[in-house]
Formats: C-alpha cells, structure tokens, sequence
C-alpha cells in the first residue's frame, strides 16, 4: 500500500479573495501569502494569467487539513454542487450547530435550511457564492 497523498480542493468562483477569507474564516484558516515574487495574490495572477483568470488559496497554519484554491473561471455557478464541504463543529448537537450556523451567517453565508432526523443534526448553508455546505 502507498503513502497517503496531501489533497487540494480547488473550487471554481467569480471572486477568489473573497471566497478565500470566507473560508479561512469558517475553517480556521488563513490566506496564504501570494507565491514568491508576487506582493499580492491579484498581481500573481496577472503575472501568470489571461487577466480573466484569478488565485488565491487558503490553509491550515497546522498543515492538517486539504488547502482551498481559489480559481475565478467565467461562467457563473448552475445547480447543486455535485461535491461539498462538511464544517463539523465537535459537538453536533443543536445549539452548537446554531452557534456555528449564526456566525458564519454573520461572515456572509445563507443558511437554508436545519435537518435534525434519526441521524442527528446539520445545517444546510451556502457561501457567499452560493457553494452549499453543511455545518454538522
């Protein structure tokens, strides 16, 4: 069996550097610093892009979980996501997940809708762009 590979989740949006906050936010990231050369993530991609395409990434300043890539494509977002993040709060019990679905509401997402059934209890959440989510 081989090693176990590091994963990037590179999500496709119309604002790279908002999404990027957003998320840092959520997940207790921070925004990387742009690549080398670069003073910001907007001069890095008008070194290396068309002008239409834009970067910006964030990660866990513990090294643990997946970095986000951010990549500003041009067509906008049609339908469900076919894949989305779980923001899993520890405890999943009620309040938590309300606590955890207010203040990401206060940093720009939508909440939808909460489901507490026979398996327990989420939120159904969309980022500022409307990328779904759940906080569990």
């Amino acid at each position: 069996m081989g090693m176990a590979k590091r994963v990037q989740i590179a999500i496709d949006c119309a604002d790279p550097e908002r999404l990027a906050d957003f998320w840092a936010t959520a997940l207790g990231y921070a925004v990387e610093e742009p690549p080398a050369g670069a003073s910001s993530w907007a001069e890095f991609s008008r070194s290396v892009g068309d002008g239409a395409e834009a970067w910006c990434a964030a990660a866990d300043p513990a090294g643990l979980g997946p970095r986000l890539l951010f990549h500003r494509v041009p067509e906008p977002k049609r339908g469900k996501n076919r894949l989305h993040l779980d923001v899993r709060v520890g405890v999943a019990d009620q309040a938590g997940i309300e606590a955890e679905t207010a203040r990401l509401v206060g940093r720009g997402a939508v909440h939808l809708r909460t489901i507490e059934d026979e398996t327990g209890c989420f939120a159904v959440l969309q980022d500022p762009e409307g990328n779904e989510f759940c906080v569990c």
